[in-house]
Protein backbone atom coordinates (compact mmCIF):
# COMPACT_ATOMS: atom_id res chain seq x y z
CA UNK A 1 0.00 0.00 0.00
CA UNK A 2 1.43 3.40 -0.98
CA UNK A 3 1.46 6.49 1.25
CA UNK A 4 -1.08 8.07 -1.10
CA UNK A 5 -3.46 5.14 -0.52
CA UNK A 6 -3.37 5.85 3.22
CA UNK A 7 -3.66 9.65 3.03
CA UNK A 8 -6.22 10.03 0.22
CA UNK A 9 -9.31 9.10 2.29
CA UNK A 10 -8.37 11.62 4.98
CA UNK A 11 -7.53 14.26 2.38
CA UNK A 12 -10.91 13.77 0.74
CA UNK A 13 -12.71 14.17 4.06
CA UNK A 14 -10.80 17.32 5.07
CA UNK A 15 -11.19 18.87 1.61
CA UNK A 16 -14.93 18.24 1.68
CA UNK A 17 -15.36 19.73 5.15
CA UNK A 18 -13.25 22.77 4.24
CA UNK A 19 -15.34 23.36 1.13
CA UNK A 20 -18.51 23.24 3.24
CA UNK A 21 -19.88 20.29 1.28
CA UNK A 22 -21.98 17.64 3.03
CA UNK A 23 -21.47 13.92 2.50
CA UNK A 24 -24.85 13.74 0.79
CA UNK A 25 -23.97 16.57 -1.61
CA UNK A 26 -20.69 14.86 -2.51
CA UNK A 27 -22.43 11.53 -2.99
CA UNK A 28 -25.03 13.15 -5.24
CA UNK A 29 -22.30 14.78 -7.36
CA UNK A 30 -20.73 11.35 -7.84
CA UNK A 31 -24.04 9.60 -8.45
CA UNK A 32 -23.47 7.16 -5.58
CA UNK A 33 -25.09 6.53 -2.20
CA UNK A 34 -24.01 8.37 0.92
CA UNK A 35 -22.74 5.13 2.58
CA UNK A 36 -20.48 4.59 -0.44
CA UNK A 37 -19.07 8.12 -0.06
CA UNK A 38 -18.46 7.41 3.64
CA UNK A 39 -16.61 4.23 2.65
CA UNK A 40 -14.34 6.26 0.34
CA UNK A 41 -13.49 8.66 3.18
CA UNK A 42 -12.74 5.74 5.49
CA UNK A 43 -10.54 4.00 2.92
CA UNK A 44 -12.64 0.86 2.73
CA UNK A 45 -13.60 1.58 -0.88
CA UNK A 46 -11.09 2.80 -3.46
CA UNK A 47 -11.78 6.02 -5.35
CA UNK A 48 -11.90 5.63 -9.11
CA UNK A 49 -9.92 8.15 -11.24
CA UNK A 50 -13.06 9.74 -12.71
CA UNK A 51 -14.53 10.07 -9.18
CA UNK A 52 -11.37 11.75 -7.96
CA UNK A 53 -11.61 14.31 -10.79
CA UNK A 54 -15.25 15.04 -9.90
CA UNK A 55 -14.50 15.46 -6.19
CA UNK A 56 -11.48 17.67 -6.85
CA UNK A 57 -13.66 19.98 -8.94
CA UNK A 58 -16.41 19.98 -6.32
CA UNK A 59 -13.97 20.82 -3.53
CA UNK A 60 -12.09 23.37 -5.67
CA UNK A 61 -8.83 21.47 -5.37
CA UNK A 62 -6.28 20.14 -7.83
CA UNK A 63 -6.20 16.37 -8.19
CA UNK A 64 -2.46 16.50 -7.41
CA UNK A 65 -3.24 18.19 -4.08
CA UNK A 66 -5.52 15.34 -3.04
CA UNK A 67 -2.85 12.80 -3.97
CA UNK A 68 -0.10 14.27 -1.80
CA UNK A 69 1.51 11.67 0.45
CA UNK A 70 1.59 13.70 3.67
CA UNK A 71 -1.46 13.93 5.96
CA UNK A 72 -3.55 17.09 5.46
CA UNK A 73 -3.58 20.06 7.77
CA UNK A 74 -6.56 19.16 9.92
CA UNK A 75 -9.60 21.37 9.52
CA UNK A 76 -8.26 24.92 9.38
CA UNK A 77 -11.26 26.06 7.37
CA UNK A 78 -13.75 24.35 9.65
CA UNK A 79 -12.10 25.78 12.79
CA UNK A 80 -12.05 29.31 11.41
CA UNK A 81 -15.70 29.10 10.45
CA UNK A 82 -16.65 27.99 13.95
CA UNK A 83 -14.76 30.97 15.39
CA UNK A 84 -16.43 33.55 13.13
CA UNK A 85 -18.86 35.92 14.84
CA UNK A 86 -22.41 35.10 13.78
CA UNK A 87 -22.85 38.46 12.04
CA UNK A 88 -19.86 37.87 9.76
CA UNK A 89 -20.87 35.94 6.66
CA UNK A 90 -18.97 37.34 3.72
CA UNK A 91 -18.03 35.28 0.70
CA UNK A 92 -14.69 37.09 0.45
CA UNK A 93 -13.77 36.02 3.96
CA UNK A 94 -14.75 32.40 3.40
CA UNK A 95 -12.71 32.35 0.19
CA UNK A 96 -9.72 33.73 2.10
CA UNK A 97 -10.07 31.05 4.77
CA UNK A 98 -10.17 28.33 2.11
CA UNK A 99 -7.04 29.78 0.53
CA UNK A 100 -5.22 29.84 3.88
CA UNK A 101 -5.99 26.16 4.28
CA UNK A 102 -4.58 25.41 0.83
CA UNK A 103 -1.47 27.50 1.60
CA UNK A 104 -0.98 25.62 4.87
CA UNK A 105 -1.09 22.34 2.96
CA UNK A 106 1.36 23.73 0.39
CA UNK A 107 3.69 24.75 3.24
CA UNK A 108 3.76 21.16 4.49
CA UNK A 109 4.33 19.91 0.95
CA UNK A 110 7.31 22.24 0.52
CA UNK A 111 8.79 21.05 3.81
CA UNK A 112 8.32 17.42 2.76
CA UNK A 113 9.93 17.98 -0.63
CA UNK A 114 12.81 19.89 1.02
CA UNK A 115 13.20 17.21 3.70
CA UNK A 116 13.24 19.79 6.49
CA UNK A 117 11.43 20.11 9.81
CA UNK A 118 9.67 23.42 10.32
CA UNK A 119 10.90 25.13 13.52
CA UNK A 120 8.88 25.24 16.73
CA UNK A 121 9.72 26.90 20.01
CA UNK A 122 6.32 26.84 21.66
CA UNK A 123 6.15 27.62 25.38
CA UNK A 124 3.85 25.84 27.79
CA UNK A 125 0.32 27.17 27.47
CA UNK A 126 -0.48 29.94 29.93
CA UNK A 127 -3.72 29.41 31.87
CA UNK A 128 -5.69 32.63 31.98
CA UNK A 129 -8.09 33.57 34.77
CA UNK A 130 -10.49 36.50 34.59
CA UNK A 131 -9.00 38.21 37.66
CA UNK A 132 -5.99 40.54 37.50
CA UNK A 133 -5.75 40.63 33.70
CA UNK A 134 -3.32 43.56 33.53
CA UNK A 135 -0.57 42.14 35.80
CA UNK A 136 -0.95 38.70 34.21
CA UNK A 137 -0.58 40.17 30.71
CA UNK A 138 2.55 42.10 31.68
CA UNK A 139 4.08 39.07 33.40
CA UNK A 140 3.48 36.90 30.34
CA UNK A 141 4.84 39.54 27.94
CA UNK A 142 7.99 39.94 30.03
CA UNK A 143 8.44 36.18 30.30
CA UNK A 144 8.13 35.77 26.53
CA UNK A 145 10.61 38.57 25.93
CA UNK A 146 13.08 36.89 28.31
CA UNK A 147 12.50 33.48 26.73
CA UNK A 148 13.12 34.86 23.26
CA UNK A 149 16.05 37.07 24.24
CA UNK A 150 14.36 40.35 23.29
CA UNK A 151 15.33 42.51 26.26
CA UNK A 152 13.12 45.59 26.59
CA UNK A 153 13.76 47.25 23.24
CA UNK A 154 11.57 47.47 20.14
CA UNK A 155 10.99 44.39 17.97
CA UNK A 156 11.75 45.71 14.49
CA UNK A 157 10.69 42.75 12.29
CA UNK A 158 7.95 41.19 14.37
CA UNK A 159 6.55 38.87 11.71
CA UNK A 160 9.90 37.38 10.75
CA UNK A 161 10.86 37.04 14.40
CA UNK A 162 7.73 35.11 15.37
CA UNK A 163 8.07 32.93 12.28
CA UNK A 164 11.73 32.07 12.88
CA UNK A 165 12.07 32.11 16.66
CA UNK A 166 8.65 30.79 17.71
CA UNK A 167 7.53 28.82 14.67
CA UNK A 168 4.23 30.51 13.88
CA UNK A 169 3.08 30.24 10.25
CA UNK A 170 1.97 33.78 9.41
CA UNK A 171 -0.08 34.55 6.30
CA UNK A 172 -1.28 37.99 5.23
CA UNK A 173 -4.35 37.68 2.99
CA UNK A 174 -6.59 40.58 2.03
CA UNK A 175 -9.58 40.28 4.36
CA UNK A 176 -12.74 42.39 4.81
CA UNK A 177 -11.83 45.62 6.60
CA UNK A 178 -13.62 44.74 9.85
CA UNK A 179 -11.56 41.53 10.27
CA UNK A 180 -8.17 42.26 11.88
CA UNK A 181 -6.81 38.73 12.06
CA UNK A 182 -7.28 35.15 13.16
CA UNK A 183 -5.34 32.26 14.66
CA UNK A 184 -5.83 28.51 14.64
CA UNK A 185 -3.75 25.59 15.87
CA UNK A 186 -3.76 22.79 13.32
CA UNK A 187 -1.51 19.78 13.25
CA UNK A 188 0.81 18.86 11.70
CA UNK A 189 1.64 22.49 10.83
CA UNK A 190 1.16 24.11 14.25
CA UNK A 191 0.10 27.67 14.99
CA UNK A 192 -1.28 29.44 11.89
CA UNK A 193 -1.98 33.19 11.95
CA UNK A 194 -3.81 35.34 9.40
CA UNK A 195 -3.32 39.12 9.51
CA UNK A 196 -5.26 41.50 7.28
CA UNK A 197 -2.88 42.80 4.59
CA UNK A 198 -5.26 45.71 3.90
CA UNK A 199 -4.57 47.28 7.30
CA UNK A 200 -1.77 49.80 8.02
CA UNK A 201 1.57 48.41 9.17
CA UNK A 202 1.13 49.46 12.82
CA UNK A 203 -2.31 47.84 12.93
CA UNK A 204 -0.88 44.64 11.45
CA UNK A 205 1.84 44.49 14.10
CA UNK A 206 -0.70 45.06 16.87
CA UNK A 207 -2.95 42.34 15.44
CA UNK A 208 -0.02 39.93 15.27
CA UNK A 209 0.88 40.53 18.92
CA UNK A 210 -2.82 40.24 19.84
CA UNK A 211 -3.15 36.87 18.05
CA UNK A 212 0.09 35.69 19.68
CA UNK A 213 -1.54 36.29 23.07
CA UNK A 214 -4.42 34.01 22.02
CA UNK A 215 -1.90 31.39 20.93
CA UNK A 216 -0.11 31.55 24.28
CA UNK A 217 -3.31 31.25 26.33
CA UNK A 218 -5.94 29.33 24.34
CA UNK A 219 -4.14 27.10 21.85
CA UNK A 220 -7.07 24.70 21.71
CA UNK A 221 -9.52 27.32 20.43
CA UNK A 222 -9.50 29.26 17.16
CA UNK A 223 -9.97 33.02 17.33
CA UNK A 224 -11.13 35.58 14.78
CA UNK A 225 -10.50 39.19 15.84
CA UNK A 226 -12.92 41.83 14.58
CA UNK A 227 -12.54 45.59 14.90
CA UNK A 228 -15.07 46.97 17.32
CA UNK A 229 -16.09 43.45 18.30
CA UNK A 230 -16.95 41.98 21.66
CA UNK A 231 -14.69 42.83 24.59
CA UNK A 232 -14.58 39.73 26.75
CA UNK A 233 -11.75 38.77 29.10
CA UNK A 234 -9.78 36.96 26.38
CA UNK A 235 -9.89 39.98 24.06
CA UNK A 236 -8.98 42.46 26.81
CA UNK A 237 -6.08 40.26 27.88
CA UNK A 238 -4.83 39.98 24.29
CA UNK A 239 -4.82 43.78 23.91
CA UNK A 240 -3.06 44.23 27.25
CA UNK A 241 -0.45 41.66 26.21
CA UNK A 242 0.06 43.39 22.85
CA UNK A 243 0.77 46.70 24.60
CA UNK A 244 3.21 45.09 27.05
CA UNK A 245 4.94 42.98 24.39
CA UNK A 246 5.34 45.77 21.82
CA UNK A 247 5.98 48.57 24.34
CA UNK A 248 7.59 47.10 27.49
CA UNK A 249 7.35 49.35 30.51
CA UNK A 250 11.08 49.65 31.22
CA UNK A 251 12.07 50.21 27.59
CA UNK A 252 9.40 52.85 26.97
CA UNK A 253 10.22 54.64 30.23
CA UNK A 254 13.93 54.73 29.43
CA UNK A 255 13.40 56.07 25.91
CA UNK A 256 10.88 58.61 27.18
CA UNK A 257 13.30 59.95 29.81
CA UNK A 258 16.09 60.16 27.22
CA UNK A 259 13.87 62.22 24.92
CA UNK A 260 12.61 64.58 27.64
CA UNK A 261 15.75 64.94 29.77
CA UNK A 262 16.45 68.47 28.53
CA UNK A 263 12.82 69.57 28.31
CA UNK A 264 11.45 72.03 30.82
CA UNK A 265 10.11 69.97 33.75
CA UNK A 266 10.55 66.91 31.58
CA UNK A 267 7.44 67.74 29.57
CA UNK A 268 7.47 66.06 26.13
CA UNK A 269 6.53 67.72 22.88
CA UNK A 270 4.14 66.19 20.37
CA UNK A 271 7.21 65.54 18.19
CA UNK A 272 8.71 63.47 21.03
CA UNK A 273 5.60 61.30 21.11
CA UNK A 274 5.79 60.73 17.35
CA UNK A 275 9.48 59.79 17.56
CA UNK A 276 8.77 57.41 20.42
CA UNK A 277 5.92 55.78 18.50
CA UNK A 278 8.18 55.33 15.48
CA UNK A 279 10.98 53.84 17.59
CA UNK A 280 8.63 51.09 18.84
CA UNK A 281 6.82 50.82 15.48
CA UNK A 282 3.37 51.42 16.88
CA UNK A 283 0.75 54.04 16.08
CA UNK A 284 0.78 57.48 17.68
CA UNK A 285 -2.48 56.58 19.39
CA UNK A 286 -1.11 53.32 20.83
CA UNK A 287 2.03 55.01 22.16
CA UNK A 288 0.14 57.96 23.65
CA UNK A 289 -2.27 55.66 25.46
CA UNK A 290 0.67 53.57 26.68
CA UNK A 291 2.37 56.66 28.12
CA UNK A 292 -0.88 57.63 29.82
CA UNK A 293 -1.17 54.13 31.34
CA UNK A 294 2.41 54.41 32.63
CA UNK A 295 1.63 57.87 34.12
CA UNK A 296 4.39 59.45 32.04
CA UNK A 297 1.96 61.95 30.50
CA UNK A 298 -1.39 63.19 31.82
CA UNK A 299 -4.43 61.02 31.32
CA UNK A 300 -6.56 62.23 28.41
CA UNK A 301 -3.62 63.60 26.40
CA UNK A 302 -4.58 61.74 23.25
CA UNK A 303 -8.21 62.87 23.44
CA UNK A 304 -7.01 66.50 23.63
CA UNK A 305 -4.59 66.12 20.72
CA UNK A 306 -6.69 64.00 18.38
CA UNK A 307 -9.07 66.67 17.00
CA UNK A 308 -6.22 68.80 15.63
CA UNK A 309 -3.75 66.06 14.67
CA UNK A 310 -3.22 64.48 11.27
CA UNK A 311 -0.60 61.77 11.94
CA UNK A 312 0.56 61.31 8.32
CA UNK A 313 0.98 65.05 7.84
CA UNK A 314 2.77 65.41 11.19
CA UNK A 315 5.20 62.62 10.31
CA UNK A 316 6.06 64.29 7.01
CA UNK A 317 6.64 67.60 8.81
CA UNK A 318 8.96 65.85 11.27
CA UNK A 319 10.88 64.20 8.45
CA UNK A 320 9.78 60.68 9.44
CA UNK A 321 9.70 58.45 6.39
CA UNK A 322 6.63 56.19 5.99
CA UNK A 323 6.80 53.08 8.15
CA UNK A 324 6.97 50.27 5.62
CA UNK A 325 6.90 46.55 6.29
CA UNK A 326 6.03 43.88 3.77
CA UNK A 327 2.45 42.66 3.67
CA UNK A 328 3.55 39.65 1.63
CA UNK A 329 0.89 36.92 1.63
CA UNK A 330 3.35 34.09 2.28
CA UNK A 331 5.69 33.42 5.21
CA UNK A 332 9.36 34.10 4.46
CA UNK A 333 10.37 30.49 5.09
CA UNK A 334 7.64 29.27 2.74
CA UNK A 335 9.00 31.47 -0.05
CA UNK A 336 12.60 30.42 0.57
CA UNK A 337 11.69 26.72 0.49
CA UNK A 338 9.87 27.13 -2.83
CA UNK A 339 12.72 29.09 -4.40
CA UNK A 340 15.35 26.66 -3.11
CA UNK A 341 13.50 23.69 -4.62
CA UNK A 342 13.31 25.56 -7.93
CA UNK A 343 16.99 26.59 -8.00
CA UNK A 344 17.96 23.00 -7.17
CA UNK A 345 15.89 21.78 -10.12
CA UNK A 346 13.37 19.85 -8.00
CA UNK A 347 10.28 21.76 -9.14
CA UNK A 348 9.44 23.49 -12.42
CA UNK A 349 8.85 27.18 -12.96
CA UNK A 350 5.14 26.43 -13.33
CA UNK A 351 5.10 24.65 -9.97
CA UNK A 352 7.03 27.52 -8.39
CA UNK A 353 4.46 30.00 -9.71
CA UNK A 354 1.64 27.88 -8.28
CA UNK A 355 3.28 27.71 -4.85
CA UNK A 356 3.96 31.48 -4.83
CA UNK A 357 0.48 32.37 -6.19
CA UNK A 358 2.04 34.49 -8.96
CA UNK A 359 2.58 34.35 -12.70
CA UNK A 360 5.92 33.14 -14.07
CA UNK A 361 7.39 36.62 -14.56
CA UNK A 362 6.70 37.55 -10.94
CA UNK A 363 8.03 34.17 -9.79
CA UNK A 364 11.32 34.92 -11.54
CA UNK A 365 11.43 38.27 -9.73
CA UNK A 366 11.00 36.45 -6.42
CA UNK A 367 13.85 34.10 -7.31
CA UNK A 368 16.13 37.04 -8.07
CA UNK A 369 15.12 38.75 -4.82
CA UNK A 370 15.68 35.73 -2.60
CA UNK A 371 18.85 34.43 -4.27
CA UNK A 372 20.73 37.71 -3.91
CA UNK A 373 22.40 38.44 -0.59
CA UNK A 374 23.26 41.79 0.94
CA UNK A 375 26.95 41.09 0.27
CA UNK A 376 28.63 42.44 -2.87
CA UNK A 377 31.22 41.02 -5.22
CA UNK A 378 34.59 42.64 -5.92
CA UNK A 379 32.93 44.50 -8.78
CA UNK A 380 30.30 45.99 -6.48
CA UNK A 381 27.40 43.84 -7.71
CA UNK A 382 25.00 41.94 -5.40
CA UNK A 383 26.39 38.53 -4.52
CA UNK A 384 24.14 35.56 -5.40
CA UNK A 385 23.24 33.17 -2.60
CA UNK A 386 24.66 29.68 -2.94
CA UNK A 387 22.06 27.19 -1.79
CA UNK A 388 24.36 24.17 -1.69
CA UNK A 389 27.58 25.31 -0.08
CA UNK A 390 30.38 22.66 -0.08
CA UNK A 391 31.11 21.11 3.27
CA UNK A 392 34.33 22.05 5.03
Amino acid sequence: MTSTDTTLPERLRVARQSAGVTQQQAATALGVSRPLLVAMEKGSRKVRPEELVTLASLYRREVSDLLRPQPPVEGIGAQFRLALPSRVDEEKLHDAIAEIERLADDFLDLARRSRVDLPRRYPTEFRLTESDLAPAAEDLALEERRRLGLGDGPVQQLREFLEDEVGLRIFMPRLPSKIAGAIVYAEPLGGCVAVNANHPVQRRRWTLAHEYAHFLTRRDRSEVTTLGGRSNADERFADLFAADFLMPRSGVRRRFLELTRDRERGKPTVADLFHLARAFRVSFQAMTHRLEDLALIPSGTFDKLEPRLRPAEAERTLGLSPDHESAELLPVRYRFLAVELFTNGEITEGQLSAYLRTDRAQARDVVRELTTSNDVTGGGMPKPVRWNEPEC
